[in-house]
């Protein structure tokens, strides 16, 4: 029986080297964030107050179509971040940070949340946990232009509403991976104990 499963984290936790693995490793077939796709990201990277709510525009409806057209895979898929982060971290970060409009921002909930009434919720929502430091060594390593700029308190900020997001999700089961101490890659026993966790899904 197809499952759908949702990776979900900060920029820099190991997202889609996961996504990777578990594809090769189940043969799933992978869905990826639309990221490099956004004509609004450059831009909003320089000036995001100017362009916050286009780019979140932008990744809201792209990410609604993947997620609807999840039910036409023909196997089991894994989803290099989900359309819930988008609204409950990202946009929601933003706000507070009076990059959006209360007017604004109250829009894109109204979508987001008429979005959520047709939206499958996955069988298994993996959350990979990661510090500030490691994330910011991280992003400095893959050398992406846009993550360059990214402010330092950006990256605090979306860390913590990861974590109050988490603690309340409930729309399905929950693994938390320790993207930072944990390495499935390297060590055996990580491995082990990953694959034992997500076997239990599969």
């Amino acid at each position: 029986m197809k499952k759908y499963i949702a990776i979900a984290g900060n920029m820099g936790v190991g997202k889609t080297s996961m996504v990777q693995f578990l594809c090769n490793t189940y043969d799933l077939e992978a869905v990826y964030e639309p990221f490099m796709n956004n004509p609004y990201l450059t831009d909003f990277y320089k000036d995001m107050k100017e362009w916050a709510f286009h780019s979140q525009l932008y990744f809201l409806t792209h990410k609604f179509r993947l997620h609807m057209d999840l039910s036409q895979k023909p196997k089991t898929v894994i989803q290099d971040r989900s359309i819930y982060e988008d609204a409950e971290i990202f946009c929601r970060n933003l706000y507070l940070r009076k990059q959006i409009s209360e007017r604004d921002f109250q829009t894109y909930m109204e979508l987001y949340n008429s979005m959520k009434t047709v939206l499958q919720p996955p069988d298994l929502m993996i959350y990979l946990r990661c510090s500030v430091r490691t994330i910011r060594k991280r992003i400095k390593q893959r050398g992406r232009a846009s993550e360059k700029q990214v402010p330092v308190q950006y990256i605090r900020n979306l860390n913590k509403l990861y974590e109050d997001w988490i603690e309340n999700y409930t729309l399905s089961p929950v693994l938390i991976w320790d993207s930072e101490n944990m390495d499935y890659f390297t060590d055996f026993f990580d491995r082990i104990e990953f694959q034992k966790s997500i076997e239990r899904c599969l």
